[in-house]
């Protein structure tokens, strides 16, 4: 383990008892000081399991975690979890209804408590400014909005000075103004407590905009980790291009150094990948789409959606298949039923092997500006 690190896991897995296939499988993740880790999947892939490893709810059947350089779950070695300096924020964050929120902050400084009960108080005082809720000290969690109960929840697992913090979809139980506000919010706080963290979620958005790196699972297994912009520019499989991109993918065959489509042919670079051969899908994430009218393309406009700072288009091309196009809005709009000629950046597109026997969207007429 590096200095800098501050979570160490290698060779996780972990499977349950009556089951078929593991819930984890050889996860090797490394976090350093100060870092925000994201788990991102869609449920079931194992990433709450994976964060209930961490905390030491549940033991490994292989692998090491190390803590701040302390082993804390080996083959000979195990901590439980009030003693891994871990502080915990859970999904329905767990007040206690009959506390203050000062009391609900405090009843992990226990000693504290015992030791001095003003240093207590300025503590209190201290994780409540920190998350923008001083003067609500006295109140109880039915007296606040959900938004305050899960600052409360985070002051409180804060408050001890964790060693690394651990998040279980923390946003998941607002509604969405609320979460869009606080999903900023959350990253400034732990920034400002410069705390370590690791938080799970299936939101894509949530997990590029509050961390600093972010693993992508599938079915118990790391399928992507890196930055939030490596992630989304270069998805490394198909899923992570599917899940966290929600891509197009237009269906080609390779002709030389030229890709044809349904109704075009286009160069693009293949991305070095040797397994593809004569098939491949091509990428082409929805904001990369150029629309222009034009009366003879075979592209459709068959809906449209009003976002507020962006249109959201569906595509219908010739053989019957979609297309999902998003382009910001500048006060004019591409009405229903209008032929469009589609066009993207060549650098913007990537190249995965085809899939078969898997639904695809076709392709639409393209054309690649140089």
């Amino acid at each position: 383990m590096s200095e800098s690190a501050i979570l160490d896991m290698v060779g996780i897995s972990k499977q349950y008892p009556n089951t078929n296939t593991s819930a984890v499988e050889d996860i090797s993740i490394t976090l350093n000081h100060g870092d925000i880790l994201g788990l991102l999947g869609p449920s079931g892939c194992g990433k709450t399991t994976l964060l209930r490893i961490i905390a030491g709810f549940e033991q490994p059947d292989r692998g090491v975690v190390e803590i701040a350089g302390q082993v804390v779950s080996g083959s000979k070695e195990w901590i439980p979890p009030e003693r891994r300096g871990v502080g915990m924020v859970f999904q329905n964050y767990a007040l206690f209804p009959h506390l203050t929120v000062a009391q609900n902050i405090a009843f992990g400084l226990e000693i504290l408590r015992k030791k001095s009960p003003k240093q207590l108080q300025l503590r209190v005082a201290e994780v409540l400014e920190l998350v923008g809720l001083s003067g609500y000290a006295d109140r109880y969690p039915h007296e606040i909005s959900g938004g305050q109960q899960q600052r409360v929840a985070l002051a409180r697992a804060l408050a001890p000075g964790p060693t690394l913090v651990l998040l279980d979809e923390p946003l998941s139980n607002l509604d969405v103004q609320v979460r869009l506000k606080l999903r900023q919010e959350l990253r400034q706080i732990l920034k400002a407590a410069r705390a370590s963290a690791v938080f799970v979620t299936h939101d894509q958005e949530e997990a590029l905009s509050i961390s600093d790196w972010v693993a992508v699972m599938r079915h118990g297994h790391l399928e992507q980790w890196g930055t939030p912009e490596k992630i989304y520019l270069e998805p490394a499989s198909r899923f992570v291009a599917e899940f966290v991109t929600q891509a197009n993918f237009i269906p080609a065959q390779r002709r030389g150094n030229l890709w044809e489509t349904e109704v075009g042919c286009f160069a693009i670079a293949s991305n070095d990948d040797s397994d593809i051969t004569e098939k491949a899908d091509l990428m082409v994430r929805q904001e990369d789409f150029i629309l222009k009218p034009d009366e003879t393309a075979s592209v459709v406009i068959r809906d449209r959606q009003f976002l507020g700072r962006e249109l959201h288009y569906c595509l219908q091309v010739p053989s019957g298949g979609e297309l999902i196009a998003r382009t910001p809005f500048g006060g004019r709009s591409l009405p229903v039923g209008m032929r469009v000629q589609v066009m993207f950046p060549q650098d913007s597109v990537r190249v995965f092997p085809a899939v078969s026997g898997s639904e695809t969207r076709t392709s639409a007429y393209v054309s690649v500006p140089h």
